[in-house]
């Protein structure tokens, strides 16, 4: 158990790789940096040479990728924020492989709390945004009085609620995972945690990024109305 604790406490430790003058540059912010040369490489790679006649089977397989991002998170979206669906591929796509880097010997930058409360400031900055401009300021203003007056001091406070939950939720689920895997390892050790690693580095990578995604499409939604 005292092993078991230890390895927490690491995980949770935000390492410094290196400085930069008065700033300390973490690993978590390293990895995303990784994580974004990646997705930014790939990228460039899938988008090279395009055609409009007789295109490559990669120009093929960009143009899928692209138009399952879209349809995929314009259904979350609806039909007045198709605009934003761009930033949720990007969110998704990034979270997604941030949450998988693991498998490489990396610590996903996820297990950061700092990270998680940088995309839930961001998705929630862009869901009052979106607000604002869906109904004007005023509009904007007017909405958190409904549906009664009585109400406004609990929509004001989701201002921060909804940042928390999010950032929370992602930050919990990544941790909760490792943890139930080291439980794991510790009542059986051998085969039955390389089948459970890989459903949690795999699929539940990819649920998380799914779900934060899914709640910040649907805030926008809802503000968008």
């Amino acid at each position: 158990m005292e092993e078991f604790t230890n390895e927490l406490i690491q995980q949770l430790h935000v390492n410094t790789v290196f400085t930069i003058g008065p700033f300390a540059i973490a690993e978590s912010v390293v990895v995303s940096w990784l994580v974004m040369a990646i997705l930014v490489a790939l990228a460039i790679w899938l988008t090279r040479g395009l055609k409009v006649h007789d295109p490559s089977k990669k120009q093929v397989v960009a143009e899928l990728i692209v138009t399952w991002l879209d349809s995929f998170t314009q259904s979350m979206l609806g039909p007045n924020a198709k605009e934003y669906s761009g930033y949720i591929s990007t969110v998704l796509l990034y979270i997604g492989l941030a949450n998988i880097i693991g498998i490489f010997g990396l610590k996903p930058p996820t297990k950061d709390l700092n990270v998680t409360i940088a995309l839930a400031l961001m998705s929630i900055v862009l869901i009052e945004v979106s607000g604002i401009r869906a109904k004007g300021c005023k509009g904007w203003l007017k909405s958190f009085a409904q549906p009664m007056a009585i109400v406004t001091p609990i929509n004001i406070l989701e201002l921060v609620t909804r940042p928390l939950s999010l950032c929370m939720r992602l930050f919990g689920n990544v941790l909760g995972a490792f943890v139930i895997m080291e439980l794991i390892k510790m009542v059986v050790p051998v085969i039955i945690p390389s089948i459970f690693s890989l459903y949690f580095d795999f699929f539940d990578g990819f649920i998380q990024a799914y779900v934060f995604v899914f709640l910040t499409s649907l805030f926008i939604a809802e503000a968008t109305e």
